[in-house]
């Protein structure tokens, strides 16, 4: 009786429409399944990559603060929340005063900038005319719509900056609580993990710290130094060439040492706009600002961020301005302003990983060679 019974339930086993006894069959389902799988995180990355981004650009204003702090540990013997206290009471009390000073002394530059750069621009076609370059009357327009949505482009990028005041807020207070006690996260994630790959995270959360800390420092020194030396050159130096200063030298400053945090093509545009802005004083005035600026980017280039952060990554510049191009097409200005310091995380993640595969398999030729 007992045998019946095993057979019907072997029968019914084998008839049941959730089984599937075929190992061809149960090979090709699995694949599909992978490829579902795939798709799906494919899906969930690009659903929740702002969401993501925002949680990256946390940890690089933490890291922006963990240097400050740890910088002020070594004159400082006081505990670490009132470092970082310190830190960001200088930082809200230096943008306040950029704040004050950008409202009352640039705000008539500012204004004026858009103006001087369309009627630079339109002597510029008028010049290539008259080197033998044929602009017709159409081209001229669509020339001046392109650049007219560019700079519309920028202005909505800029006010969505501005205005995404939940965004910034979000990134200040995740970037706050983490920078005064980032052990306790790097603990909840490690936690996570499974035991024999927490040391391994332990080391690589420390190199990707460290790696970012010293990356910030390059930009904000870099950032500091092209805005002074640019004004300097600007404003003070030209008068003693006998060119006189530079018209809007304040907000050129300004503009350069913002937009130094973008490499590469914030250096485009902020020389672009200085140059612009030298020739509406004269052929003399606009050599002068295209000399400037090639000091100012080979200074900082050559000698501010090598000194900071040479030892942190060697990031080729073609690569990076890829990266900056896709992150920007992909999630506007945020994108672009964490394209670099996300691109220097991949490549630490990647160092690291040729470094436990080269552990690994040191580990397994050892008993070998013994």
């Amino acid at each position: 009786m007992a045998d019946k019974i095993q057979d019907i339930d072997d029968r019914d086993l084998g008839t049941s429409p959730s089984r599937i006894n075929d190992p061809r069959i149960r090979h090709e389902v699995s694949r599909a399944l992978v490829w579902v799988a795939v798709v799906g995180g494919v899906a969930l990355a690009v659903w929740i990559a702002r969401p993501l981004l925002v949680i990256f650009g946390a940890m690089v204003f933490a890291s922006m603060i963990d240097g400050g702090a740890r910088l002020l540990g070594r004159v400082l013997s006081i505990a670490r929340a009132w470092r970082v206290a310190i830190v960001l009471v200088a930082t809200v009390s230096f943008l306040l005063w950029l704040g004050y000073f950008a409202g009352s002394t640039i705000s008539q530059e500012a204004a004026q900038l858009p103006a001087i750069v369309e009627r630079q621009l339109g002597e510029l076609v008028a010049w290539a005319r008259t080197q033998g370059f044929q602009v017709d009357q159409s081209q001229l327009q669509n020339y001046l719509g392109n650049i007219g949505s560019g700079i519309s482009t920028v202005t909505r990028a800029l006010g969505g900056i501005l205005g995404g005041v939940a965004t910034i807020v979000l990134i200040i207070v995740i970037g706050v609580y983490v920078a005064i006690d980032p052990q306790l996260y790097e603990r909840g994630v490690a936690w996570m993990l499974p035991r024999e790959q927490r040391d391994r995270f332990f080391i690589t959360a420390s190199k990707m710290g460290q790696t970012m800390r010293r990356l910030m420092a390059g930009r904000l020194l870099g950032m500091f130094v092209e805005a002074v030396f640019t004004y300097v050159m600007l404003a003070w130096v030209a008068p003693l060439f006998g060119i006189g200063a530079v018209p809007m030298a304040a907000l050129l400053a300004i503009l350069t040492g913002l937009l130094a945090f973008v490499p590469n093509l914030g250096a485009i545009i902020s020389g672009a706009l200085m140059v612009l802005v030298g020739f509406s004083g004269g052929m003399e005035m606009g050599i002068y600002t295209i000399a400037v600026y090639f000091f100012v980017q080979n200074f900082d280039g050559y000698v501010v961020i090598p000194m900071i952060a040479k030892k942190t990554v060697d990031l080729a510049p073609a690569l990076v301005l890829a990266f900056q191009l896709i992150m920007g097409i992909l999630f506007g200005i945020i994108g672009l302003f964490l394209a670099d310091p996300l691109l220097a995380m991949i490549k630490v993640a990647l160092e690291r990983r040729a470094e436990q595969a080269g552990e690994s398999s040191k580990k397994e030729v050892a008993p070998d060679g013994a």
